[in-house]
């Protein structure tokens, strides 16, 4: 509900700024574009509340891995590992990480552990019950109207921003919903507000990413680019003639009725088919793991069909994880990556056109002061906070007395080894910006610097500060991992080693054997040996995934799986043999 609001929001907004918009997408220069994105990762970052340093290396660290490859300026190969990795393997990171390998694992791979320790359904259990709610969820979009329709600004506002997108919509909009709220600590259990900012600047966008691309030809995202390409082939100009009332301006607005119209029918289709959809939270963990984990692999694979990007997907898992266990935030490394290309690319041309004179630009003046007055609201909103407790007590601070102290030294040793690899991090990159290509490309090393020096200054605060800090309580946000029902800390890390060796088993099997005949092996393994399932279950279930990969992605969809590289290593005759009897 909240996202057709939205949508209806994006379309009225589109309609009011087809006769103004050309002086207000024309005001947006370089340097106001690279602060722009600033502003997006410091206004994520701030989703860390009193913690901000560490989001704020979250971003940096974002924005260090959309520098990994070519760069833009020069095509200088940066940050590609050739001495630790060899020139051929190197040359696999030259178009970049995966946006879709990290973004798989910083958020999938967590959760998959979190399911396999929590050894319940995704709702919390097996016995499915009534669903309810629904209407009360229609009601909470109205109870929120002011967050909507703020929410609906952002996005419309984002999406106006060519190349932005959506991502960065959302972020900034779950950004908003929880600095606005007063009670921040429910953001991340199930706070509705956190459903309802994001939702409505997803689809708001729309109707901002319509502005540039019918005004100017510049496409606002990746779809209106796909729009962008069907006018082309109709012979439609963007520009002057959409906007001329003598021949496509009815076009042009009839764009307004279509994004309302098919929002319509679209939250149609979902309250027809929500009742299904949600009974697959109740479906038991153990059966979704398997599936989970392979469909997974395939979203990394499917990106360049190379095994490099699923290696990403594993990398990134065990750093979403770490972060999530640590305290770290994820969202704002995920919007450094999304953009980094668009920030550097926009500190080249400002810097090259008028030094460092941009930074006294007026627009961009009154960015920096939206990025400290973010950066330090939540500072003063603790402040407040801890004014107002009466006695300061466990309530007020969020903490918690520990029961396991060797486990809370293990985490807060792990804490500080954590922070120190940032460090390292920021230091390689502060080293190959001034050794590495900064003196025979020194601008390519001009965005390096600018996001490497200050967050290696950061990175070391972190660390000393993580260094230092006592170890007689622990954060109750330490535990956040473990989102459900509280298991038993030792049972709980017993259970997160058992599934992440099957995370890496899952790996290994796709490798050694290939997608379509992993996908019965490991599934079989995992459910008879794992999680000791019967014997017709995992039989069951690893047949239905074998028929599911094999029928769906191999037979229908011809996709280019590769073979194992087991059959390298058998006789050719062997090999054809086997092919010839069985679908592999």
């Amino acid at each position: 509900m909240s996202s057709l609001v939205g949508a209806v929001f994006g379309a009225f907004i589109l309609a009011l700024a087809i006769p103004v918009v050309s002086p207000l997408v024309l005001s947006i220069g370089s340097a106001e574009f690279f602060m722009l994105a600033v502003l997006g990762v410091t206004f994520v970052a701030s989703l860390s509340g009193a913690n901000i340093p560490k989001g704020l290396l979250a971003g940096g660290f974002g924005l260090v891995l959309a520098m990994v490859g070519l760069d833009p300026i020069e095509s200088v190969p940066r940050f590609t590992l050739e001495g630790v990795m060899g020139e051929d393997n190197a040359l696999f990171l030259w178009d970049g990480i995966s946006l879709i390998s990290v973004t798989v694992g910083l958020f999938a791979i967590p959760e998959i552990i979190d399911l396999a320790v929590q050894g319940t359904s995704i709702a919390g259990t097996n016995q499915p019950g009534k669903l309810g709610g629904v209407m009360e969820g229609v009601r909470d979009t109205f109870r929120h109207w002011k967050l909507v329709l703020r929410c609906s600004g952002i996005g419309a506002y984002i999406g106006l921003i060519p190349g932005m997108g959506g991502g960065p919509a959302q972020w900034l909009a779950y950004a908003h919903a929880v600095q606005s709220s007063p009670d921040k600590e429910r953001f991340g259990k199930g706070a509705v507000e956190g459903v309802l900012g994001p939702g409505a600047a997803n689809n708001s966008k729309e109707g901002g990413s319509l502005i540039p691309t019918l005004a100017f030809g510049v496409p606002g995202s990746v779809s209106m680019a796909i729009l962008l390409g069907a006018f082309i082939i109709q012979g439609i100009v963007p520009g002057p003639d959409l906007l001329n009332p003598a021949k496509h301006l009815t076009l042009t607005f009839s764009f307004v009725w279509i994004i309302v119209i098919t929002n319509i029918i679209t939250v149609a289709i979902c309250f027809l088919f929500l009742n299904q959809l949600a009974k697959v939270t109740f479906v038991k963990g153990a059966y979704l793991i398997p599936l989970l984990l392979f469909l997974i692999y395939l979203g990394g694979f499917a990106v360049k069909n190379s095994f490099g990007d699923m290696f990403l997907v594993l990398l990134f898992g065990a750093l979403g994880w770490l972060m999530v266990k640590f305290d770290w935030q994820r969202p704002p490394l995920l919007l450094g990556l999304v953009l980094g290309g668009i920030a550097e690319n926009n500190l080249f041309i400002a810097n090259r056109i008028y030094g460092y004179s941009w930074l006294w630009h007026p627009g961009v003046l009154v960015l920096w002061f939206i990025i400290i007055a973010g950066s330090v609201y939540p500072y003063i909103q603790a402040y407040l906070r801890r004014s107002r407790s009466v006695d300061g007590s466990d309530a007020a601070t969020g903490t918690k007395p520990v029961k396991f102290i060797p486990l809370v030294l293990s985490t807060r040793i792990g804490q500080s080894l954590f922070a120190l690899l940032m460090v390292g991090v920021f230091a390689y990159v502060v080293y190959e910006a001034m050794y590495g290509f900064g003196d025979f490309e020194p601008r390519a090393a001009l965005f390096p610097w600018v996001i490497g020096l200050p967050s290696l200054v950061l990175a070391v605060f972190v660390f000393f500060q993580d260094a230092l800090q006592a170890s007689r309580e622990v954060k109750v946000g330490e535990a956040a991992l473990y989102s459900g029902p509280e298991v038993d800390p030792i049972l709980a890390r017993q259970r997160t080693v058992a599934i992440s060796c099957w995370i890496i088993g899952f790996f290994l099997a796709i490798w050694i054997l290939g997608f379509v005949p992993a996908s019965a092996i490991a599934t079989f393994l995992y459910l008879k040996f794992g999680a000791k399932e019967r014997w017709p279950v995992a039989v069951e279930l690893a047949f239905v995934a074998w028929l599911f990969f094999f029928g769906l992605f191999d037979y229908g969809l011809k996709l280019p799986f590769p073979q194992g590289a087991i059959f390298d290593w058998l006789p050719a005759s062997v090999v054809a043999n086997l092919q010839a009897s069985i679908p592999l």
